[in-house]
């Protein structure tokens, strides 16, 4: 089996509404970097990648068929504190405030535009979960 360098066997796939202002969300909130992009012929995005460090994600154009989903997403971050401020600045809601966790993450949570959850979390630990 053959899985393409920065995709994972399973990789998260966000249908949004206005897809092209979800995107431009996540590069401001997350700092995710677009490495490809397909559009339909009325220029909607059919498939647009997104890498996040070593992670990909995909999103396109919610449409009658594949309308939008909700989702929940870990996201680990070099500083929970600071990727919460440019979450927000982004235009993400915070549902949680970053603390420091029983299991050994910083964490702290945000719903972003299209109502999807990130849990921003900063390992403080070398330690596995359980």
């Amino acid at each position: 089996m053959h899985v393409p360098e920065g995709f994972a066997v399973v990789t998260p796939y966000v249908f949004a509404r206005d897809a092209d202002a979800y995107v431009r969300f996540l590069e401001a909130a997350f700092g995710a970097r677009e490495i490809g992009r397909s559009t339909t012929p009325d220029g909607l995005i059919a498939n647009c990648q997104l890498r996040f460090g070593t992670t990909t994600i995909m999103v396109s154009e919610a449409s009658a068929e594949f309308p939008p989903g909700r989702a929940a997403f870990c996201l680990y971050v070099a500083d929970a504190d600071a990727a919460m401020a440019m979450a927000e600045r982004a235009g993400a809601d915070r549902i949680m405030d970053v603390a420091d966790m029983p299991y050994g993450d910083r964490q702290g949570g945000i719903r972003d535009p299209g109502g999807n959850v990130w849990w921003l979390s900063q390992r403080l630990t070398a330690a596995p979960y359980f």
